[in-house]
């Protein structure tokens, strides 16, 4: 990864964190306006922000545009990313957290920790590809390991796959797909829409048995599938 020059503030790293975080999924770059709501804070506050990220040659940003990570911001945001989904991953797999608590708990941590546990914490679990929600985890030299998914919401009737990402933004959501049973790997099929505007309806397959499920219309927006299963497929892309 690109070497920073100085040492950046928390604010500055979770500012671009978030920026990198919202185009991972899907192509539209970030807006200041999305970014204030993302990070929780005023406008005028982002504004602020975008322009010392871009006078530090972090971000590229023109009046009333999107905002884009340069090369040095985007190896700063994949530095953090790399940090987070390992904290996450070792709080659900070594302190038994469940996957709804760890999103604030690594957020806490994760710039007060240094460079070096970091590499021993990533060797200690193995060095995994993916976060306890799916997501993927950045290696130290800026290479994401990227997986070819859909959302499920985006999928016709008789699509196969297993469910490779969950995004973590709402925890209510995660508990409640963990009490129907619903996880990373979980194989589904498509079944239909039911009519009038009603929910997505799947069946689950899970062992020798198999159930049909309705999916709220949230859900299916945050289910992302990929239709080799019953494990995806990465693929390396580089930073």
């Amino acid at each position: 990864m690109v070497a920073v020059k100085s040492p950046l503030s928390s604010s500055t790293e979770d500012y671009l964190k978030t920026i990198y975080a919202f185009t991972e999924w899907q192509d539209a770059p970030i807006t200041p306006s999305q970014l204030a709501a993302r990070l929780g804070v005023a406008n005028s506050s982002v504004s602020e922000m975008v322009r010392k990220l871009k006078d530090q040659g972090l971000v590229d940003h023109r009046p009333y545009g999107a905002v884009h990570l340069t090369a040095e911001g985007r190896s700063v945001a994949l530095t953090m990313v790399r940090r987070h989904r390992l904290l996450e991953t070792f709080l659900v797999t070594e302190l038994g957290y469940s996957w709804d608590e760890v999103h604030v708990e690594a957020e806490r941590i994760e710039h007060a920790v240094s460079d070096l546990f970091v590499e021993r914490l990533a060797a200690k679990l193995g060095d995994p590809q993916r976060d306890p929600h799916g997501d993927p985890i950045p290696t130290a030299d800026g290479v994401v390991p990227l997986v070819d998914a859909r959302l499920l919401s985006e999928l016709d009737p008789g699509h196969e796959g297993t469910i490779t990402r969950i995004s973590d933004e709402n925890p209510d959501m995660l508990r409640y797909l963990a009490a129907e049973q619903i996880a990373l790997d979980t194989q589904l099929t498509v079944v239909r829409r039911k009519p009038f505007g009603g929910p997505l309806v799947v069946r689950i397959s899970q062992g020798d048995t198999a159930r049909d499920f309705d999916v709220p219309d949230e859900v299916a927006d945050a289910v992302w599938i990929h239709n080799d299963h019953p494990h995806p497929g990465c693929t390396a892309v580089r930073a």
